[in-house]
């Protein structure tokens, strides 16, 4: 008999003390449970979106390095803009280009380009051209960029919200069974515990890949503005050689 009662004791001491991840979320509370598949969820949506925008933002980067170098290479700008208009502009530079001088050719072909006022004119508008192609695609490259940055903040608050519950779950059971063992408070700490672990797991890559990737796009924008402000002096100095002529 009491050989039994031994045995049960034990059976029933490595059931309370099976603690491993998914026995955690087995026995958490359903609220818990909740808060572990939002923060599971979240951290795999992160990685996904991170894994995207690597792989966009290094071929952003290598087809702006390729444009920048066919337009100073010294060739003839009508035919770069053919070759892109033909086959679509694929990255912001290009897009960029092709709609200043959608705009030149445009303004030309109806007889914008006449007088200093003529000449005026066409250079705002190329001016404005630019500015609103460089938000559009900015803004389409930094998508999905809010979702990350809002991982990062809310993350490991959920997590603590988890993290109390838990808590709170493991005095109920010390009310309940008038027992202040660590059997009796171990399972409601570890999914506490689990639940923030969970949050910061969510949180931390969310962050980091966040901040990398508003330095790399703040490089780009950079990038995208000289450019504008160099075809458009660019612009300007052939208006003013061919007004001269």
């Amino acid at each position: 008999m009491d050989r039994t009662v031994s045995a049960m004791q034990l059976g029933g001491s490595s059931a309370v003390s099976d603690l491993s991840l998914w026995a955690l979320f087995i026995q958490a509370d359903w609220i818990v449970k909740a808060v572990m598949l939002m923060l599971i969820l979240a951290s795999f949506w992160s990685w996904a979106i991170i894994f995207d925008k690597i792989l966009k933002i290094r071929k952003v980067v290598a087809d702006t390095d390729k444009f920048e170098s066919d337009f100073w290479s010294g060739g003839s700008l009508d035919a770069l803009y053919d070759r892109l208009s033909v086959s679509g502009p694929q990255h912001p530079m290009a897009v960029l280009f092709v709609a200043a001088m959608r705009e030149w050719r445009r303004s030309t072909e109806r007889g914008l380009v006449r007088g200093k006022q003529g000449l005026g004119s066409l250079q705002i508008r190329i001016g404005q051209v630019m500015r609103v192609s460089i938000d559009r695609e900015m803004d389409r490259i930094e998508r999905y960029l809010g979702f990350l940055a809002s991982v990062g903040s809310v993350s490991p608050f959920v997590g603590l919200f988890g993290t109390v519950w838990g808590i709170m779950n493991s005095f109920h059971a010390i009310a309940s069974s008038k027992n202040t063992s660590l059997a009796v408070v171990a399972p409601g700490i570890a999914e506490a515990l689990f639940a923030t672990a969970l949050g910061l797991l969510a949180a931390i890559p969310a962050v980091m890949a966040y901040n990398k990737f508003s330095s790399d796009l703040g490089r780009l924008n950079i990038r995208l503005e000289g450019f504008a402000g160099e075809f458009q002096a660019l612009m300007s100095r052939q208006l003013d050689e061919e007004a001269a002529e």
